[in-house]
């Protein structure tokens, strides 16, 4: 969908409005029927440890998925679209936040901020993945260079980076947090701490670490890659602030991620990201419904799963061609300006070939 193909705001709004609302007993049938299950997969891991290990990894990839779901919940009441009450929407998301090592005011503070300024090359930094364009690495020092490649190295990104994240970088507040955030990472740790002694003084540390570190490891891994591929595809949309559109960051900034109708329920409809940029008052549970209802979003970027492997190459955004483009196509690019340069003429950037 091309810019000027794009409705007004509120064309748009007015299309999802009617699935803002939240309704109180399917939220509580969402939360029954995510930490019911995810309680019960746990309890099975470890029991299934006196059987065979690779029985109980066998839970805990499926509690991984009920621990992504939560995170949803979580997500949505960082939003205050999961409960009407505000008051209730912070208690569950707390406590979910316990659950899924993330501290509830410090990601919602870093997510609002990740809404305000999604794809606004002048905004980047807070509650984001680190993205440079090809001139800003050009420009860049080895060093920093270096640094970016470690960044972006999906080893990195998604087997180091679920440990770094959740287990280490949230249990921190950012420097000038206000109180309130403070406090309630504070909370969250000594819940975090409270919980998992309960647990090892019940089970014992071994056995609470063969269950518990897989489900963090898989949930983290992939909690980063959902946030990852819905941001992160070939023609996706980048501006400067002063080109920079809300409705153009959505609908062309957030992919539709198409996933079997199973992984769908398990990550809470978050696949329908552009509708959830739109409008995060949209709850989980009307995401799929809101985007049925306007033709418009039904246009909005798919992927697959096979075809969201393909944003493991992206690794730059081309502000000339407005195009994410590998460190190899970049490598390609400069291959073919050095002739010219040797030859002191103006260099002319050349289009990128597919890899």
């Amino acid at each position: 969908m091309t810019n000027n193909q794009i409705p007004q705001l509120s064309t748009l709004k007015k299309s999802v409005a009617p699935y803002e609302k939240t309704d109180l007993s399917t939220s509580i049938k969402q939360l029954i029927n995510t930490l019911g299950p995810l309680v019960l997969l746990w309890t099975a891991a470890y029991f299934s440890l006196s059987v065979s290990y690779w029985l109980t990894l066998l839970f805990a990839i499926p509690a991984a998925g009920f621990v992504i779901r939560t995170f949803i919940i979580f997500h949505d009441c960082c939003h205050g679209s999961f409960f009407k009450n505000r008051k209730v929407n912070d208690i569950v998301g707390t406590i979910t936040g316990v659950l899924t090592l993330v501290p509830y005011r410090q990601w919602k503070h870093s997510h609002s901020i990740h809404h305000a300024g999604s794809s606004n090359l002048d905004k980047r930094g807070i509650g984001d993945i680190w993205i440079m364009t090809v001139d800003e690495y050009a420009a860049a020092k080895p060093l920093q260079r270096l640094y970016y490649r470690i960044y972006r190295n999906p080893l990195v990104m998604f087997v180091i980076g679920p440990i770094a994240v959740f287990l280490i970088q949230y249990r921190f507040n950012a420097k000038g947090a206000r109180r309130k955030e403070r406090m309630n990472t504070y909370l969250t740790n000594v819940s975090i701490v409270a919980l998992y002694t309960g647990i090892i003084l019940l089970i014992g540390w071994q056995a609470f670490l063969l269950v518990q570190l897989p489900i963090v490891f898989v949930s983290g891994f992939l909690g980063i890659w959902l946030f990852y591929v819905q941001h992160q595809f070939e023609h996706t949309y980048f501006e400067h602030d002063e080109e920079w559109s809300y409705v153009n960051a959505a609908v062309e900034g957030s992919s539709y991620y198409k996933l079997p109708k199973l992984l769908q329920w398990i990550t809470g409809n978050i696949g329908f990201h552009h509708v959830h940029h739109l409008s995060p008052k949209v709850p989980n549970y009307n995401l799929e419904l809101a985007h049925n209802a306007s033709p418009p979003l039904q246009k909005a970027t798919t992927i697959t799963l096979s075809t969201s492997l393909e944003a493991l190459k992206y690794r730059l955004w081309d502000e000339e061609h407005k195009v994410f483009v590998s460190f190899k196509q970049l490598k390609q690019r400069l291959r073919k300006s050095e002739p010219a340069v040797k030859e002191g003429l103006k260099v002319i950037k050349p289009g990128f070939q597919s890899e």
